[in-house]
């Protein structure tokens, strides 16, 4: 109760309260009136002054009535007033929400992007959008069918949007399943309590065959003559009004392509195939922020092989020699011809035609080439060194469209009918020492040839006919003098051979005509005889070697190494250990060696050191991980261990260390002996950089163990998907 003024008042909708106030009097009023937004719901006793409903309220019909009241005389004249009295209805929430649609429709592309809207749903709500009671919350509530274990659509709780989920972006296919229905709810009270209204929708989702894929492998002629740039081919994107780039894999000097905002992809300038064959790039698109829209798309070009590389002989001048009493039909040669067009094609198809032979006697049609492979042959055993002794040949060499001569010079030797002859029958007896280095010249032996100089018919051969088993000599030629020098070819060793008798031969490259044999002129003698040097002691093995754990306790015995002397039973002594990790080793027993200091060996010991676990394991990252902000839930960081130990205990497990809000916050997850994943357990962090304690143990006897302190930073991103 109180006196006449200006009023407000709050009364909840659909409650059916009776009082509202009582005014008082003041003399000379007796009465009351209202008047106004009464509605026939609100009302006043003129008596008493008391304000009442005869009724409910409703906030979704009126939400302010608003009302004058006055106090009146006995005379019905106004004492006071007219007061305004203003009643707010209170918002109940007694309205479900509604959506504007009873079945939605709606289609999506093959391989979307995740996340990206192609469709909303849309509901209202009678109740006080400025309270919970009008405030809506979307969510699917069935997917038909699922066969996954998570949803292939996803929807924005606030504003409908309905868009492929990850596993959906990956797995939807037309050619799978083109049709599915989705169960969507709203929910008032912004989803937060039990007793919410909540309504349903069926969403009917058409899945098409995604527009964004990549072309096959584009064939383009190299050295075209159109008008360039030229369409080669075009992509569409499965998103409106984005923007088309292209993006290399190779560094190039230039990329001869170019794209267009249609997605019409042009080669910009005429390709030459035998400079570069294949092209290989990307298609992107981005958004007006630069974001990527889709996954980039590999375009691959080939470029198709035009005749247009002429034969190349693959020498000036081809020079042959052949026999003058060659038979016919025998191969003297090949000439040899190369073509840069695509190997394999008939572009790069050569065929060789003889196309002049100089001198034509005692025949024009001396020689004959094999069409296909430009092997020379003899037609008959016709050639006389007398009447013509070189021939020069023009050889036309062609392919489907360009022709080229190859010059052949052939030369006619004399046939080999004169054996190599040695100036000495005997050259007696060379002394050398076993000491002499290989390579050494002991002997300089001569035989002469009566056969046209410079010739395969001329040229000897020395070889050991007899008394060297084990190849101790070898025998050089001089090429302009034949000349033989015989040299020492493996070393030599008095104790094991110290005398060689040998018989040499001589012999020609070229066969001996019928009825010319070798004879005794083309065979010498002489005798080696090898002297003793004093040698150095000889271990009896060239390379020692052993196994041993790394951590062989000191002073340990790793192994004996013994000697002899080639010369007799003269004492020597181990005496030191050198080289790389000498320092490790000591020399204790005494072996029977040789005291003369100016003679000395050396071995080789190589210690095979076994791992043992004594190295724990550590993270082996180039980059600290990084998770962008803000974060939108699934993320994950890969996480690499390492260790110095053999790769046996490099088997590592993974796990957190630190409080309960180190557990709360982050979670640890195997990949497989040596990786792991590091995943946030919520999207509630700050954009800062944390510390986050990790222990990694391997997998030894006994297992070693290590702590580390990984900075995770939980940052903003480019469009790259990088920190910045």
């Amino acid at each position: 109760t109180g006196p006449l003024k200006d009023m407000n008042f709050s009364v909840p909708e659909g409650v059916r309260v009776r009082f509202i106030y009582q005014f008082t009097s003041e003399p000379p009023a007796v009465s009351f009136r209202a008047t106004g937004e009464k509605d026939g719901i609100i009302d006043i006793v003129p008596k008493t002054g008391i304000l009442y409903l005869n009724g409910s309220l409703d906030w979704e019909t009126k939400a302010v009535h608003r009302l004058q009241v006055e106090s009146l005389d006995e005379k019905g004249n106004i004492v006071k007033g007219p007061y305004t009295v203003t009643i707010d209805v209170e918002d109940i929430n007694d309205n479900p929400p509604e959506f504007d649609q009873i079945k939605y429709t709606g289609v999506v592309r093959q391989n979307s992007r995740p996340g990206k809207p192609f469709m909303y749903v849309h509901a209202t709500d009678r109740d006080d959008p400025t309270t919970p009671h009008g405030q809506l919350t979307y969510s699917i509530l069935h997917h038909f069918p699922n066969p996954y274990t998570e949803m292939l659509f996803q929807i924005d709780n606030v504003t409908g949007a309905i868009s492929p989920s990850k596993m959906g972006s990956y797995y939807l296919d037309p050619q799978k399943q083109d049709t599915f229905t989705l169960v969507v709810t709203v929910k008032d009270m912004a989803g937060m309590t039990t007793n919410a209204f909540t309504s349903s929708a069926d969403v009917i989702i058409t899945v098409k065959e995604s527009l964004w894929k990549a072309p096959p492998t584009i064939h383009i002629q190299e050295n075209s003559t159109q008008i360039y740039p030229v369409n080669i081919s075009q992509v569409h994107s499965n998103e409106p009004d984005v923007i088309y780039d292209l993006f290399e894999k190779e560094k190039l000097s230039r990329l001869p392509f170019s794209i267009d905002q249609n997605g019409v992809i042009y080669v910009t300038e005429p390709l030459d195939r035998e400079e570069k064959d294949t092209y290989t790039f990307f298609v992107v698109t981005k958004d007006n922020e630069g974001e990527l829209v889709d996954k980039p798309l590999h375009i691959h070009v080939t470029v198709e092989d035009i005749n247009d590389n002429p034969p190349v002989c693959q020498q000036a001048v081809t020079v042959l020699e052949v026999q003058e009493n060659e038979g016919g039909g025998s191969n003297i040669g090949t000439v040899f011809a190369t073509d840069m067009d695509k190997e394999g094609t008939l572009n790069s198809r050569l065929q060789f035609k003889i196309k002049s032979q100089v001198p034509a006697v005692p025949a024009s049609d001396l020689f004959f080439i094999q069409q296909d492979t430009g092997i020379l042959q003899l037609i008959s055993s016709s050639l006389n060194k007398r009447i013509a002794s070189n021939y020069s040949l023009k050889v036309l060499v062609t392919d489907a469209v360009f022709q080229t001569i190859c010059d052949v010079q052939i030369h006619v030797i004399d046939i080999n009918d004169r054996i190599p002859i040695f100036e000495k029958s005997d050259y007696h007896n060379v002394t050398v020492a076993e000491s002499l280095p290989v390579g050494t010249v002991i002997l300089e032996i001569q035989a002469t040839d009566g056969d046209e100089p410079a010739t395969g018919s001329s040229y000897i051969i020395y070889q050991v006919k007899e008394g060297d088993p084990n190849n101790t000599f070898i025998i050089e030629t001089d090429p302009e003098t034949n000349q033989g020098f015989v040299k020492i070819n493996k070393a030599l060793d008095f104790e094991a051979a110290p005398v060689y008798n040998l018989v040499i031969n001589a012999t020609n490259p070229e066969p001996l005509v019928p009825g010319v044999q070798y004879n005794s002129s083309s065979l010498t003698l002489f005798k080696v005889f090898v002297t003793n040097v004093d040698e150095p002691p000889v271990f009896h093995m060239t390379v020692y070697e052993r196994k041993v754990s790394e951590d062989i306790p000191v002073n340990t015995l790793v192994m004996t190494v013994e000697a002899y002397d080639p010369e007799g039973d003269t004492k020597i002594v181990l005496k030191e250990a050198q080289g790389k990790h000498a320092q490790y080793f000591a020399c204790r027993k005494r072996l029977f060696c040789k005291n003369n200091a100016a003679q000395k060996s050396k071995t080789t010991l190589i210690l095979h050191l076994g791992d043992v676990n004594d190295n724990p394991p550590l993270l082996a990252m180039d980059y600290p991980p990084f998770f962008c902000y803000p974060l939108s839930g699934g993320e994950k960081a890969f996480l690499q261990a390492t260790d110095a130990d053999e790769q046996w205990y490099s088997t590592f497990t993974f796990s957190l260390a630190g409080d309960m809000n180190t557990r709360n916050n982050w979670e640890i997850s195997k990949v497989n002996a040596t990786h792991a994943y590091l995943s946030p357990k919520h999207a509630n962090f700050e954009e800062k950089v944390y510390n986050i304690p990790v222990i990694i143990n391997d997998n030894g006897k006994p297992p070693l163990e290590r702590k580390v302190n990984l900075e995770v930073n939980v940052c903003k991103c480019s469009s790259e998907k990088s920190c910045f």
